[in-house]
């Protein structure tokens, strides 16, 4: 799907620009930003319609990430992603299974169930930012989302293509399987142009919007959250959630060149990661032949995944980006033989200089929907990128570490607002759009349109849209190497806005549905 976009800055009176996933997720936004609202309330309303509109990808049973730099203040980032449980019950007693989800040029095993589920931080953390940075009251912000949930979504090819990687979690539960099965075809789930209703997501959202968040956390939604966790295998209990607090930390700041990153601190290891990339790239001239460019990035990215792993950042600190650790890590890049999860981003900018970019994540979902809520929960327990130890050895009553990085790039006269989904994509797909904008001065859109590559576990993926000399020389290098025949959503889904001086500029991600919008200030 194409993204809708202003090719050619806007001048004032532009209310601000949005990028998101989807168009009903943009178009949220940009209603809000033109009745009078600021990017908070902008991305606030862009992700409660994202709930509906983006179902697999985010959900209030999920959690994110708000990178957020209100005008003429300091950069924060609050954190709102899922919690471990406080008692972990033993794994006998779990409902806990692999299932395979199929992209079609590769496939990857997640683990489901309600054993599978940690404490969501979603509606608290949207409740929080509400009451912190917005200007709008909350039922304002959820009329979108309610009115769509209610009213349907027609499913785009995206969303179409998005529900048939992950048909067998969608269809291993009754109540999954009675809300997003297709009518046409009950074997399957809903496809493209069929009209997806969820009535007890609508009933639940407008709940909420009545009586705040204590409704999800210690009230009836609560309630049969707890009840169906312990009855039928999984760890939550009422304290995990009652307990549950949207976290304020400072955000990673790593220079590049003449440019500023803010980026999503540790615990969470994603921004770290982008940070320590651009760190090895820092101090040298980017190679102008695209091929050797190309296998300099793709050692970086081994490089960044195997100090993740070697240092173990997701305990916290940010040590990788000191000098003396980051000098060695970029003589091994140099001296080397040249020889996944359901995510959704959100970037708004506002006229008077107001920064949001939201990223979040619902897994791919447990399968489960509790009670009557209309609402899957996560399956962040059974996310092998978020517990890189081995399943059911993490530490009880701890943020989960998360690959998301909602980011802000200050460069020249210009700031940017981007992040991306896409699982440990996350990282590579970012740091090439950052580079493309960077060191090649692309325009937005540009950047983000250009093909990518990501390097994993010894397995270089490289996607289409490469000139085929370039291939050839890049997978000469390297012992395995997947080309994917076309532009796909594995690659990550960066959507990104520019503010400088009056004008703005959006960039919306095809690979997943990208949707950018310049916002008028009504009269």
């Amino acid at each position: 799907m194409g993204a809708s976009h202003d090719p050619d800055p806007v001048p004032m009176p532009a209310a601000g620009a949005v990028a998101a996933g989807h168009p009903l997720t943009a178009e949220a936004a940009v209603e809000v930003l033109a009745a009078g609202g600021n990017a908070f309330d902008a991305v606030v309303a862009a992700h409660w319609c994202a709930c509906v509109a983006e179902p697999v990808l985010t959900s209030p049973g999920g959690g994110g990430f708000l990178l957020a730099r209100p005008a003429g203040a300091p950069v924060r980032l609050y954190d709102f992603f899922t919690h471990t449980p406080r008692r972990p019950r033993p794994p006998a007693e779990l409902d806990f299974h692999p299932i395979h989800a199929d992209f079609g040029a590769t496939t990857q095993e997640f683990h489901i169930g309600w054993g599978a589920v940690a404490t969501p931080g979603t509606v608290r953390g949207l409740f929080d930012i509400q009451r912190e940075l917005c200007t709008l009251p909350v039922g304002a912000l959820m009329a979108p989302a309610i009115e769509h949930a209610r009213n349907g979504v027609r499913i785009n090819a995206l969303q179409a293509y998005v529900f048939d990687v992950v048909r067998p979690i969608y269809l291993s539960s009754e109540t999954a399987r009675r809300r997003f099965a297709s009518r046409n075809d009950p074997g399957k789930l809903v496809g493209e142009g069929e009209t997806l209703h969820q009535p007890e997501l609508a009933d639940s959202l407008e709940a909420l919007a009545r009586e705040g968040d204590a409704l999800f956390y210690q009230g009836d939604i609560a309630r049969q959250i707890v009840a169906a966790c312990r009855e039928h295998g999984g760890h939550l209990r009422a304290d995990d959630l009652a307990g549950y607090r949207t976290r304020i930390r400072e955000p990673l700041r790593t220079r590049y060149r003449d440019a500023t990153l803010y980026t999503n601190p540790p615990p969470s290891s994603g921004g770290l990661l982008i940070g320590f990339a651009l760190r090895l790239l820092q101090g040298a001239a980017l190679p102008r032949d695209a091929g050797r460019r190309l296998a300099l990035l793709a050692r970086v990215m081994e490089a960044a995944n195997e100090a993740r792993l070697e240092h173990a950042i997701e305990a916290g600190g940010d040590a990788l980006l000191g000098e003396e650790l980051v000098a060695t890590w970029r003589a091994r890049v140099d001296g080397r033989a040249r020889a996944r999860r359901g995510t959704t981003h959100i970037s708004v900018i506002d006229a008077a200089g107001n920064v949001a970019s939201l990223t979040a994540s619902n897994g791919e979902g447990c399968g489960h929907m509790p009670g009557d809520t209309g609402i899957m929960l996560n399956n962040m327990l059974g996310e092998e990128d978020l517990n890189p130890g081995g399943f059911h050895r993490w530490r009880p009553d701890s943020r989960l570490t998360s690959m998301m990085a909602p980011s802000l790039l200050l460069h020249g006269d210009s700031e940017t607002a981007l992040g991306s989904g896409g699982s440990n994509r996350i990282r590579s797909a970012l740091l090439q759009v950052l580079l493309h904008r960077i060191d090649d001065g692309l325009a937005l859109q540009e950047a983000v349109d250009r093909p990518r590559i990501h390097y994993e576990s010894g397995l270089l993926h490289i996607e289409h849209g490469f000139d085929a000399g370039v291939v050839e020389a890049l997978a000469s290098q390297f012992d395995a190497v997947h080309r994917w025949p076309d532009r796909n959503l594995f690659f990550g889904g960066v959507h990104a806005v520019t503010r400088r001086g009056r004008s703005f500029e959006c960039g919306g991600d095809r690979r997943r549905g990208g949707a950018a919008r310049i916002a008028k200030r009504l009269q």
